[in-house]
């Protein structure tokens, strides 16, 4: 394990100006780990959703290969121990289906006695369920939900649980589900649920007479019928990734690949807004990336690309009386046998013209052909499907996939904070030999052209009378945490990174790899009485490391 906390202070004050809190912490290491348990599978997506049980001190851990999820005693975090598997194939639902095998869990959620797995479909593409259990492991009930629900969540008060049906397509494009969000009244009685405590919020009305806010990314093949009361173009596009019910009466949910969020009233079961996130200007300073996984070293630069943010995981938390969203920008493409948007920048035709490109390209001396070179923009990642000119066949505009860092919105959408080019600068400096490396293996620069470190879990926690933000990196690995207690003042703490370079992945030695999933166990909450932990499921490595918070 390797940590910065002294390079923290030196870059929050040449990036945001401000001084990094992490000066309190500078004898040492806020985020320790503490124990890890390890699936033994490596890149087989082994561990990636992780939820906690404060009452029994036990962790969910949602294990893909095995289509289960395992449970784990948590009881001394140092050592944790797995006790059994919750298996889904074979229980029966309220609606007389038996969840299939060849079912993959693809999420847990836990509140009071009640554990619920989101559970997908043999064809990802047909309804999927979710499953109930006590927390002994007794399967209790199921319902069905949409195709491909993969994020559940409960309400505060626990009354509701709220499924995200992504809804993607098969690999050919031939079959599209629309997306949409379940909404399960349980009541705190499981066992008791029927098909007909289920509702549906969809996005049917874009398909109608709303107007889709500009921004909102709707795009690929149409496999609209037209057929009365049938989803539309919008409602099969938009695709549910992760939900947060911030009250027990409304819930934001991230559209990631129309990079969007959503808004849920769950009295009613409707959406009632979609709002765009909006792009970034790499070419704003302080929002440098590193374009290139063929320039030969580590060269963060402005360069003239917008960057949609499209987060995965999100939290929420309330500053002075609003509720902010906190996004880890992952950045996410289509790419089907069917159709795919991705596209690198040499293979694109830029317009000679672009208001946009010609500018930066007079500015530098450079032709468009220079900047399709695999050194400068050839090899990044972009979307054939943004910045087409209208009537043409050439770009005006260049759109990369995701943000390379985390951000805090408020509400409506207004940008409050973004770490810019922060994650990038951090990991350059901590381990420059193995810059923006992958998760399967030691690499220099590898993913330098398609989306950076990839930020993808976040979790919110409050320690010592501040909010936190801890950020897992899916490529690089290591987790980024952030103090958010002021959000338009957030400013680095530390970045701890539980991975060893020197040895090679899929051996134990290397330790974690590809932190997938994040869960914060507050101290009032932990197996160490008044000491928060934080776990992690890291899938590639099959692992779920826990940590001690020292903040």
């Amino acid at each position: 394990m390797r940590k910065t906390t002294a390079v923290a202070a030196a870059l929050s004050v040449a990036l945001t100006g401000t001084a990094a809190h992490a000066d309190e912490h500078a004898d040492g290491t806020p985020l320790a780990p503490l124990g890890t348990y390890s699936t033994g599978a490596f890149d087989q997506a082994a561990a990636e959703i992780v939820a906690h049980d404060p009452r029994t001190q036990r962790l969910y851990v949602v294990n893909a290969l095995a289509a289960t999820v395992e449970v784990l005693d948590i009881s001394d975090p140092a050592a944790p121990v797995k006790l059994f598997d919750l298996v889904a194939p074979g229980v029966r639902a309220a609606d007389g289906s038996v969840v299939e095998e060849g079912a993959v869990a693809n999420s847990v959620a836990v509140h009071g006695d009640t554990v619920a797995v989101a559970v997908e479909a043999a064809d990802k593409t047909d309804p999927g369920w979710v499953v109930f259990y006590d927390t002994r492991g007794n399967a209790l009930n199921a319902v069905r939900v949409g195709a491909l629900p993969d994020m559940a969540t409960f309400t505060p008060d626990g009354r509701l649980l709220l499924v995200a049906n992504e809804g993607e397509p098969n690999d050919d494009y031939t079959v599209d589900p629309e997306g949409s969000v379940s909404i399960v009244k349980v009541n705190r009685r499981p066992a008791a649920v029927t098909q007909r405590d289920v509702r549906t919020a969809d996005f049917r009305a874009w398909d109608g007479d709303r107007e889709l806010p500009e921004g909102v990314r709707v795009f690929g093949p149409d496999l609209s019928t037209g057929e009365p009361g049938t989803p539309g173009r919008v409602a099969r596009s938009l695709e549910p990734e992760y939900i947060v019910a911030d009250t027990a009466y409304s819930a934001h949910v991230v559209l990631q690949e129309a990079n969007a969020f959503a808004v849920v009233d769950l009295r009613t079961a409707e959406v009632t807004d979609i709002v765009p996130f909006g792009v970034k200007d790499h070419l704003e300073p302080g929002n440098e990336l590193d374009p290139s996984n063929r320039d030969g070293g580590i060269d963060l630069r402005g360069v003239p690309v917008y960057g949609m943010y499209q987060p995965d995981g999100f939290d929420m938390y309330r500053h002075r009386g609003r509720s902010l969203l906190v996004t880890a920008n992952e950045g996410d493409v289509r790419d089907w046998d069917g159709y795919s948007e991705e596209a690198r920048v040499k293979d694109l035709e830029l317009c000679e013209d672009s208001p946009r490109l010609r500018p930066y390209l007079d500015a530098n001396g450079l032709t468009t052909a220079d900047l399709q070179r695999d050194e400068a923009l050839g090899r990044l990642t972009v979307s054939a499907a943004e910045g087409l000119r209208e009537g043409a066949d050439c770009h005006d505009e260049l759109y990369s996939f995701g943000g390379r860092s985390f951000s805090i919105f408020t509400t409506g959408g207004d940008l409050v904070f973004d770490s810019g080019s922060e994650f990038e600068r951090v990991i350059a400096e901590e381990n420059p030999d193995f810059f923006n490396s992958n998760h399967t293996e030691n690499q220099f620069d590898g993913r330098s052209d398609d989306k950076g470190p990839e930020p993808e879990g976040l979790t919110l926690g409050e320690a010592g009378g501040r909010v936190y933000a801890f950020i897992g990196l899916e490529r690089v690995g290591g987790i980024m945490i952030y103090d958010v207690t002021d959000p338009a003042g957030a400013s680095f703490v530390d970045y701890v990174n539980n991975r060893d370079f020197s040895a090679e992945p899929g051996t134990p030695e290397a330790l974690d790899l590809g932190p997938e999933g994040l869960t914060f166990i507050a101290a009032e909450d932990s197996p160490i009485p008044g000491t928060p932990l934080l776990a992690v499921a890291n899938e590639v490595s099959g692992t779920t490391t826990l940590f001690r918070v020292d903040l």
